[in-house]
């Protein structure tokens, strides 16, 4: 068993910190009309890729709560380390391939019980519906287990707010499933931005063809809550796939995997990328707390008890000036809508399903879903020439293989619960205002509080049923 230096318990003992970093690579080139671009270059295989991590001294103790879909890549590319768990509520055909894969790892359909009985595990790794993500986190986390999460961090601002609270508390190394915050490409970015490239941004926009788009991972959208009566499969324990939510009958409609586009369960087209594809302007802008949030939906018919979220939304959120930087006014755009072209956008082409791009005095940053990748500079002045800025942040040896280190040294992860607590919270203000259709909701984030629309609070902090809690 791997024993960490870095619990509650031993967090004062002295810290053998390790810095790595890697070699910047220049691998740019300019593209027509001034504009800078850093293709496939700009982020290596291992990182696009689930990387294989492999430690030379004592190997870390991993359970594994849900093990199909993101579970199942992460646990690839965990799989050098000691798998000591697997966790999953469904043990139907893929779920049992995998137990299969890992035979000395115990099985378990409960983390509670798993949490409860087993003493040998040093971290957590959580890949289930978004809204049991709060109650497996906070549980590991107060028995001292470091915890990798998959994005959103948490179905509830509350939920998210007290398990990033926990983890500084604990003293337990953390890391949310933002993968491409790991990649080269959102570091040469970042870089850009800081180096004034296109100077001070006032704009971001973003834009994703989910729920509808996606092909095998699209999910349900603008729908009433699904009807019938379904024998429930033999192998799945439904009372423990609901978890904290509230009481209701199995239906085939939520899972597996589209779950997401439920209230109760996910959180909707922005909930899966926006912890993706917002996330570089929200690290190079440092955005930090909005002021505001509003959104325009397709839900809009009065008379419908929506239980899914909108088809298509246009979502936007105030921010206000930050040291040195202007007030941002950010859209996010989903169910297959884009930005309007105007005179600054007119030649530019959205060739990515999902991506963004930034706004600022003298020219644009178009990028794509994850990471930055791909990003492009284009200058307003067709004649300025795009230069490589210096390197400010140190490199990554993959989103795995951090969190791994930090539990080794204690030198926190790029994207630990301080990050993307914060950057999930911004994410799930938008998914509550897609439920408030035209009307603007004002955030007191100190309070954690929506000051003018008190039904949207239901949102921040939901009711949990009975038996469960964060």
């Amino acid at each position: 068993m791997f024993r960490s230096l870095h619990s509650k318990e031993s967090k004062n003992l002295k810290q053998n910190r390790m810095s790595t970093r890697r070699e910047f690579t220049k691998t740019v080139s300019i593209g027509s009309a001034g504009a800078l671009v850093l293709g496939a270059a700009a982020c290596s295989t291992s990182e696009k890729n689930d990387e294989k991590v492999v430690w030379p001294s004592d190997k870390i103790n991993l359970a594994f709560v849900g093990i199909a879909g993101r579970g199942g890549s992460n646990l690839k590319a965990l799989k050098d380390q000691n798998i000591v768990a697997l966790c999953d509520v469904d043990w139907r055909e893929n779920q049992e391939k995998t137990f299969d894969a890992y035979p000395k790892a115990k099985r378990y359909r409960d983390f509670r019980v798993m949490l409860e009985k087993q003493k040998d595990i040093d971290a957590v790794v959580i890949s289930t519906p978004d809204h049991c993500h709060g109650v497996i986190a906070t549980m590991a986390i107060k028995m001292g287990k470091h915890v990798y999460c998959e994005k959103p961090l948490a179905h509830s601002v509350f939920e998210v707010r007290e398990i990033t609270r926990l983890a500084k508390e604990y003293g337990v190394q953390t890391q949310m499933g933002n993968q491409g915050h790991s990649w080269e490409s959102i570091r040469q970015f970042y870089e850009h931005i800081k180096a004034g490239s296109i100077g001070k941004v006032t704009e971001v926009h973003a834009w994703c063809d989910r729920p509808a788009g996606g092909g095998s991972v699209s999910f349900p959208h603008g729908i009433e809550r699904p009807t019938g009566d379904f024998r429930i499969p033999r192998q799945l324990k439904w009372d423990l796939w609901l978890g904290p939510a509230l009481d209701r009958q199995y239906h085939p409609a939520y899972l597996p995997m589209k779950w997401r586009g439920f209230i109760d369960f996910g959180c909707g087209a922005l909930g899966d990328f926006g912890c993706h594809t917002l996330d570089p302007a929200f690290w190079a802008l440092d955005l930090g707390s909005p002021e505001s949030v509003i959104a325009s939906t397709s839900n809009l018919l009065p008379e419908v008890k929506y239980d899914s979220y909108p088809t298509a939304s246009i979502i936007t959120y105030k921010f206000p000036e930050r040291e040195n930087q202007p007030p941002v006014k950010l859209t996010w755009y989903d169910g297959g809508l884009l930005p309007l072209h105007d005179d600054r956008l007119r030649d530019l082409k959205y060739e990515d399903s999902c991506g963004a791009l930034l706004i600022g005095e003298k020219g644009i940053i178009v990028h794509g879903s994850h990471g930055a990748g791909d990003f492009k500079v284009y200058p307003f002045d067709k004649s300025q020439v795009v230069e490589t800025p210096p390197q400010l942040i140190e490199r990554s040896k993959g989103h795995h293989a951090d969190w791994l280190e930090a539990i080794k040294t204690g030198k926190p992860a790029s994207a630990n619960f301080n990050y993307g607590g914060p950057l999930t919270e911004t994410v799930l203000l938008g998914t509550a205002a897609s439920l408030f259709r035209n009307q603007e909701l004002i955030w007191d984030g100190e309070n954690m509080k929506v000051t003018n629309v008190e039904a949207a609070n239901s949102l921040i902090k939901p009711e949990f049923r009975v038996g469960w809690s964060v």
